[in-house]
């Protein structure tokens, strides 16, 4: 099924995802890679805020290439999510209700997604150039020493991505590999 999402992704609207469903995204997501979350994750054991308010938002694991003359960002395609599956439960604990990435998430991902009424996103990897043009603003909104890993404000217009990981569980990836999907 095709869902098209505003942000903020309220867990209400979280739970109607389906593992399986093709969605389009509209509206501002957070790219952070492996360092931010570090950073993120000491900031949090410090006691001080993190750059924005996780409740409700999704974070794209991304790091851009530099942008080409004109254009808003350059190539925008996901990296693989399980890197930041040491720091996610703890984010997702703390009211962050998306992620987008590419590739499998641990059981204590897992886990927390269906603790918390999350979900897991897949963008197609290899495609980039593509996805950048679904972006139409980015700004750099903290660790700008991080470079392209660096976290972002990103506004999107209809953001294509895969349901793999619903709130109660189903995992797109485990159900093709047994012939299932959650919607038999």
């Amino acid at each position: 099924m095709n869902r098209y999402i505003t942000t903020p992704l309220t867990k209400e609207k979280a739970r109607e995802c389906r593992a399986g469903d093709m969605v389009f995204i509209t509206g501002t997501i957070y790219t952070a890679r492996d360092a931010a979350h570090k950073r993120m994750i000491e900031a949090l054991d410090k006691g001080d805020a993190l750059p924005f308010d996780l409740t409700d938002n999704i974070i794209y694991y991304m790091g851009p290439s530099p942008a080409r003359e004109g254009a808003v960002i350059g190539s925008a395609g996901p990296t693989t999510a399980s890197r930041m599956d040491k720091y996610a439960p703890r984010l997702l604990d703390l009211g962050q209700t998306g992620m987008i990435g590419k590739g499998k998430r641990s059981v204590e991902v897992k886990d927390a997604i269906i603790r918390n009424g999350a979900v897991y996103f897949a963008a197609i990897g290899g495609a980039g150039a593509l996805l950048s043009k679904a972006i139409t603003g980015s700004r750099v909104i903290a660790y700008p020493d991080l470079g392209t890993e660096a976290v972002r404000e990103l506004t999107v217009k209809d953001f294509p991505a895969i349901v793999v990981i619903d709130s109660e569980g189903h995992d797109l990836y485990k159900e093709v590999l047994e012939g299932t999907t959650s919607s038999d």
